[in-house]
């Protein structure tokens, strides 16, 4: 069987999505990770809950195959027990700022003081620069400073997307200079601190809008759904629904104009290109919208399909559960949710390897290893339960 990152110990320190979800890419391809929080449970625990106190939506989907650690870092024998943790570990995650890490005394320094070749990943929201380094803030920090949310919406005010793309991004991009530094380590016998932010995430995401702006080639504005770059591209409303039709190219150009019998457009200066396409893209987007407007969701579908146009439909939450593409993609693992009545959907397995785990675990109740773990440092089981409190013993709750 493919090893993939198996024998790598990972302590994950992270909180709500940008640290756990970079180390739950890790877990998913075969590293040890381990949660280390607070006997009392950490406070993301509890969002977007579902029903049972400690097993949160967002916790279930962040901490999928990780070990649980609960620990008072903040007494001497718990603090005593992360270093010697830590000396067994090949990498920490921790998002915190600059001077709460030294503060917490998970700095750099610190922690290569206790192993020296240790790689440290750190998410901030500002990054390590300028006169915000020590600011905290979260997703719609990096999407309202980077000039995303002023270009969302259709320009009545800015608007924040409805998912989290910024912490997601910089997990993903956290879980790759993490491996990036362990691989340099196999060479070098060095390990490093390994630095990413929320708001380093949002600005590379809008970069091609920041250079056109200073280029002076154009000042984007908010045009609702429509695509700046291609067109027609646009959301369209159906007799029953709505759907996403995108248009990109020159030659699926020349296919729509003939699908939608409006040869004339090619002539049009304003469509030479996509990116005329685009800037000029509400008149393209007014003969789409006038085609489906007619028509059954299913019945676009089908003639777009076969006019190989891409398109499909917008859904709800609950459509996207049962919807084909998703239902049958093999994106989702579904485990017993913490009531026991029913199924939830994890996704886990979006990317790819020949060591992805094939059954992911579920992600653990508050405390659930901390004895194994402990015991592996030496600890007798007295000294557990003082370290852990009620945690490893009464874990049910969380």
């Amino acid at each position: 069987m493919a090893a993939g990152l198996s024998g790598l110990r990972v302590l994950d320190l992270g909180r709500y999505i940008a640290g756990p979800f970079c180390a739950a890419l890790l877990a998913d391809h075969g590293a040890e990770v381990i949660r280390i929080e607070p006997p009392s449970g950490a406070p993301d625990r509890e969002v977007m809950p579902i029903g049972q106190p400690g097993r949160g939506a967002l916790y279930l989907q962040m901490n999928r195959n990780k070990k649980s650690l609960a620990l008072d870092l903040d007494t001497e024998s718990g603090r005593a027990a992360f270093e010697k943790l830590v000396a067994t570990a090949d990498a920490v995650i921790v998002n915190l700022p600059p001077a709460a890490l030294r503060r917490a005394r998970l700095d750099y320094d610190s922690l290569k003081a206790i192993r020296p070749d240790i790689v440290l990943c750190t998410i901030s929201a500002y990054g390590v620069e300028g006169d915000s380094r020590n600011r905290i803030g979260f997703d719609g920090t990096g999407q309202a400073l980077s000039g995303a949310m002023a270009l969302s919406g259709t320009g009545e005010r800015p608007l924040r997307a409805a998912v989290s793309y910024v912490d997601y991004a910089t997990g993903m991009s956290a879980a790759f200079a993490t491996l990036s530094a362990l691989y340099e380590r196999r060479g070098t016998g060095r390990g490093q601190h390994v630095q990413a932010s929320l708001l380093g995430t949002a600005l590379t995401m809008t970069n091609p809008m920041l250079i056109e702006e200073a280029a002076g080639a154009r000042s984007r504005k908010p045009i609702g759904n429509r695509s700046p770059i291609a067109g027609p591209s646009d959301l369209f409303q159906t007799r029953d629904g709505w759907l996403m039709i995108q248009v990109i190219g020159d030659g699926m150009f020349r296919r729509w104009v003939q699908f939608v019998g409006r040869p004339e457009l090619l002539a049009d200066p304003r469509f030479a290109c996509d990116i005329g396409r685009g800037e000029n893209g509400e008149a393209l987007s007014a003969v789409m919208a006038d085609w489906c407007s007619t028509r059954s969701s299913d019945e676009c579908l089908a003639e777009l399909e076969a006019a190989k146009i891409p398109a499909c439909r917008a859904l709800t939450p609950a459509e996207a559960l049962v919807a084909p593409e998703n239902a049958n993609g093999g994106f989702f693992s579904m485990e017993p949710a913490p009531d026991g009545a029913s199924q939830i959907p994890i996704v886990a397995n979006a990317v790819r390897t020949a060591a992805l785990r094939p059954e992911h675990r579920p992600a653990p109740k508050l405390g659930a290893d901390s004895a194994e773990l402990l015991a592996s440092l030496g600890y007798e089981p007295d000294e557990i339960a003082g370290l852990t409190g009620a945690a490893t013993g009464n874990t049910t709750h969380r």
